[in-house]
């Protein structure tokens, strides 16, 4: 009996640190935007690491929609260049903001990595379009938790061109596919506060 009862002390012992690990982790991360970051590498190994992560998010029906373009090395400049491009041959002579296209050519001038996140629609059109999408936003989510407990800074960005035609004609996707942003990666000496406007308590009701 007295083997039993430490037994399940032992377990409880174990759940209750792998919470606290988790909670940890979930509540530490923070969104550090790439002018912040400061210019060391990651390996690559560990980014492969942060992209299995996203390989394990819910997907109803096993649709598995998230796919993901990385960038690495020089191909992150080329990356942030070919961006600006894209915002100042698709935007009106009147709306063009050169501040604009300077910010988006030297975005990634700090940055590791660049991952676009995609939403690649499958066969399965009884599958609302919601779900796909949310399933690689839960894809993102296991990409910046990696990345929090890995030591490495993130920022999932959808500005700029991010959800304009001309993003989709650059990386050749279909119709029926959504760039869902981009997750800038890198190392940051930086700590950002924790923010949020209210607790918990004040965004739910139990029924």
């Amino acid at each position: 009996m007295i083997k039993l009862i430490l037994l399940s002390n032992f377990h409880q012992l174990a759940m209750n640190q792998s919470f606290l690990t988790l909670e940890n982790i979930i509540t530490t991360r923070r969104t550090t935007k790439p002018a912040q970051m400061n210019g060391r590498k990651i390996p690559d190994e560990q980014v492969r690491e942060l992209l299995k992560l996203a390989n394990w998010a819910p997907t109803h029906g096993r649709t598995e929609p998230w796919r993901f373009m990385v960038f690495s090395e020089t191909r992150v400049q080329r990356f942030c260049e070919d961006h600006a491009r894209l915002y100042k041959t698709s935007t009106p002579e009147e709306s063009f903001v050169q501040g604009t296209y300077n910010n988006l050519k030297t975005m990634g001038d700090k940055a590791s990595h660049v991952i676009i996140a995609i939403m690649q629609r499958g066969s399965l059109p009884k599958i609302p379009v919601w779900e796909e999408q949310a399933s690689v936003a839960a894809a993102v989510e296991n990409i910046l938790l990696g990345a929090t407990a890995m030591g490495i800074a993130s920022y999932w960005g959808t500005g700029g061109m991010i959800q304009h035609q001309a993003m989709k004609d650059f990386l050749k996707l279909r119709p029926e596919d959504f760039v869902m942003g981009a997750i800038y990666l890198g190392y940051s000496d930086t700590e950002n506060p924790a923010i949020r406007a209210s607790s918990i308590e004040d965004k739910t009701v139990w029924a």
